[in-house]
């Protein structure tokens, strides 16, 4: 067997499951298998070896299922591809051939079933890495953050459960003005340059990785940039989305073997640790521009949103939306939900007149970082926060915000029961970097590291 080519990457992940992404390669027109075993930390048998199909209509590219883990659990795996001698071979008939396994030993933990133990998370987005002609231009520069994230991650108390990239992950339209990607080819380049890079890999092979895309997979400030004949440039790009971000995620379902169902209905989704639960929106391709409906999710998602606000037994929420939530932007604000204001403001008037607590917008996109609180003039009961993480590695040619790009001194929004108004809770960090957050039983505690691990920032918001 053979590394993979690009991964593993280690996925959605539960008390009882998780999911391996790995790419293989072509051989010939001969038969090409992905596998994946795994053990117990500690344990010497392997378990037999968990297949699927690579095929090229998915660039080689598979997610192996592996369920009924145990809960809280130290795991290690090995992943791989090879072609068999035999064109019969199936899945199941592979499981019998003596196969030398590639020597990397990569490792994961389930999650714990207990509600009230302390959580941890690395949130970040933005990833600039220049390509060229094909070409990664100083790819360590893109890369060098992602070791930073795994040092912490090996000595942080609590373990961190998941790394959550909320957008630009790649950007497809780099260079965009000179030489622009539209082939799907090229796309997929991009993604197996990006995700291959040694620190990346390395992070996204044994901690929880997911993902939701922005504009940049696809093109800046998309769909208000759309022409005409970008529906070709769109179809290559979510293909390629699909393929490496979304379906190592739990938008995917399950099959009846267990394994992932490559039907994708849609990108949004939920997951759940103990009592904190994740709602990632997607933001970005469900969008309507008209001037009758503005909407930056589609009524669908909008709805199961604010049904999951008000159902959710959840002591914390988090809501994931790759382009910020507040506060506002003095220009270049029509990207983000300022230029959605009703839709917005459904939101808040459900999460306040409902009463919900300790919701948290989450996101990225600014190429900025902050922390900032949001309050009601009549309703001292009402409290909501962003967290906004950006950027993981920026471009020369793209300026970072700084506090001087946000409208402060205005309310977010007036209503005839009362004005919401928000304020910074923390400086406007104007450079690369991650957050760190730790979720306990009293507070939240957003750590903002530079590219090196460098503790720039803490705040502590208090949970109610």
């Amino acid at each position: 067997m053979l590394k993979p080519t690009v991964g593993p990457i280690l996925g959605h992940t539960t008390t009882n499951h998780t999911r391996i992404f790995l790419r293989g390669n072509s051989h010939k027109d001969a038969l090409v298998f992905a596998g994946v075993r795994y053990r117990r930390t500690g344990e010497k048998r392997w378990s037999t070896g968990v297949f699927a199909k690579l095929d090229s209509s998915r660039d080689m590219c598979a997610v192996i299922a592996l369920n009924d883990l145990a809960a809280d659990t130290d795991y290690e795996y090995q992943a791989g591809w090879f072609s068999p001698m035999s064109p019969v071979h199936t899945v199941e008939t592979v499981t019998e051939l003596a196969l030398q396994w590639p020597p990397p030993i990569h490792r994961f933990r389930t999650r714990s079933p207990r509600a009230t133990r302390p959580r941890a998370y690395i949130v970040g987005s933005c990833r600039y890495l220049r390509m060229t002609a094909g070409i990664a231009i100083a790819p360590h520069l893109g890369d060098r953050i992602f070791a930073s994230v795994s040092r912490l991650a090996e000595q942080a108390d609590p373990p961190v459960s998941a790394l959550l990239m909320t957008g630009d992950q790649i950007y497809v339209d780099d260079l965009n003005a000179i030489a622009p990607d539209r082939e799907y080819k090229e796309i997929l380049h991009k993604y197996r340059t990006a995700f291959s890079q040694p620190n990346i890999a390395t992070l996204m092979s044994s901690l929880p990785t997911y993902m939701i895309l922005d504009d940049h997979e696809i093109e800046d400030n998309w769909p208000a940039n759309k022409s005409t004949c970008d529906e070709y440039l769109y179809a290559n790009a979510i293909s390629a989305y699909e393929l490496y971000q979304a379906s190592h995620g739990p938008a995917h379902e399950l099959a009846d073997n267990g394994q992932i169902n490559t039907k994708l209905e849609k990108y949004w989704y939920q997951f759940t640790e103990g009592d904190i639960e994740w709602f990632v929106t997607d933001s970005r391709t469900r969008r309507n521009l008209s001037t009758d409906d503005r909407r930056i999710l589609d009524d669908t998602q909008e709805q199961a949103l604010c049904d999951w606000l008000v159902r959710s037994p959840a002591r914390v929420k988090f809501v994931v939306t790759s382009v910020m939530f507040y506060p506002d932007r003095k220009r270049q604000g029509e990207d983000a939900w300022q230029a959605f204001p009703e839709q917005r403001l459904r939101l808040l008037e459900t999460i306040r007149t409902q009463g919900i607590q300790n919701v948290f917008f989450i996101s990225g996109d600014i190429h900025g970082s902050l922390t900032s609180r949001l309050t009601h003039s009549e309703d001292p009961d009402f409290e909501v926060h962003t967290i906004v993480s950006s950027p993981l590695c920026n471009s020369k040619m793209l300026p970072y915000a700084n506090a001087s790009t946000f409208i402060l001194d205005q309310p977010l929004a007036r209503t005839p029961a009362g004005d919401y108004r928000y304020e910074l809770t923390g400086a406007v960090i104007s450079q690369d970097n991650f957050a760190h957050l730790i979720v306990d039983a009293e507070q939240i505690r957003v750590s903002y590291h530079d590219r090196d691990g460098n503790l720039l920032q803490t705040t502590n918001i208090r949970l109610r």
